[in-house]
């Protein structure tokens, strides 16, 4: 089981060295493969508030952290032309849930050659993801297979301003024969807060998280910060990077009595 994790926003410089360091020894202590996450465009956001350092700024940081830390790289692409010079330090490229149908975005990323992990969007079905997979394999065939196509689920609308996870979803997606992931702090997001900023429990991550590894996954995708609350992004759903390592240990143990039994 491999992790992506990292702030959800790249704020600045020093929160972002700061998480990857922290997190590098984690992993490293916990045998864990780590993609680091962190993104330089928040373009989904409620309202026009803060969307992070921009992509030039952005990419210079994660270069960054991948030199200091020998740390492969994940992050969010929106539009078409950001694919080519992002998976330039990008190992992998990530469609955010929202522009999960997005024909030409999708292909744009498999075209680059990296590895393409596809939020699947709050408003699909997991079936409707074969279609995603098509896409892709249109114009780089076999990706799927090769390991080049990975599928995160983040929950599914509930209403206004609830998600749910139908755990389900994770076995239906693995017979498409990808890399399956779950998005643990993303799942306890409140959409469509009357202030117009994205809500969340961050005390339901734990519960969330290790129903999915007893399911049975491939990675997990937990966004962690050194102080959430200050987080200009998703505030109230990352993690504090604190207390990560108890969530991570769980995780482990989980997946070592599935595959053990």
């Amino acid at each position: 089981m491999f992790l992506i994790a990292g702030p959800c926003a790249i704020e600045n410089r020093d929160i972002v060295l700061q998480t990857a360091e922290t997190l590098n020894r984690l992993c490293y202590d916990l045998g864990l493969t780590l993609y680091f996450k962190s993104s330089f465009d928040k373009a989904n956001r409620t309202t026009a508030s803060a969307r992070g350092v921009g992509m030039e700024e952005g990419l210079r940081i994660l270069q960054e952290v991948k030199e200091q830390f020998g740390l492969p790289i994940l992050t969010d692409v929106h539009e078409c032309w950001q694919c080519r010079p992002v998976s330039d330090v990008a190992d992998v490229l990530q469609i955010p849930a929202f522009l999960s149908r997005q024909t030409d975005l999708l292909q744009a990323a498999a075209l680059t050659g990296r590895v393409v992990n596809v939020k699947k969007g709050q408003f699909m079905a997991p079936w409707d993801m074969s279609g995603v997979i098509e896409k892709i394999e249109h114009v780089q065939p076999g990706a799927s297979k090769e390991g080049h196509v990975w599928l995160t689920e983040r929950g599914s609308s509930f209403g206004y301003g609830r998600l749910i996870v139908d755990m389900t979803s994770l076995v239906e997606m693995r017979r498409f024969g990808c890399p399956i992931v779950f998005d643990a702090t993303h799942s306890v997001q409140q959409p469509s807060s009357p202030n117009g900023v994205t809500g969340g429990n961050r005390q339901m991550v734990p519960y969330l998280m290790r129903a999915a590894v007893a399911v049975g996954v491939d990675g997990l995708f937990i966004e962690t910060h050194p102080n959430p609350e200050q987080a200009i992004s998703d505030a109230a759903n990352q993690v504090r990077l604190g207390d990560l390592k108890e969530l991570l240990q769980q995780a482990l143990e989980l997946d070592a009595l599935r595959k053990n039994r």
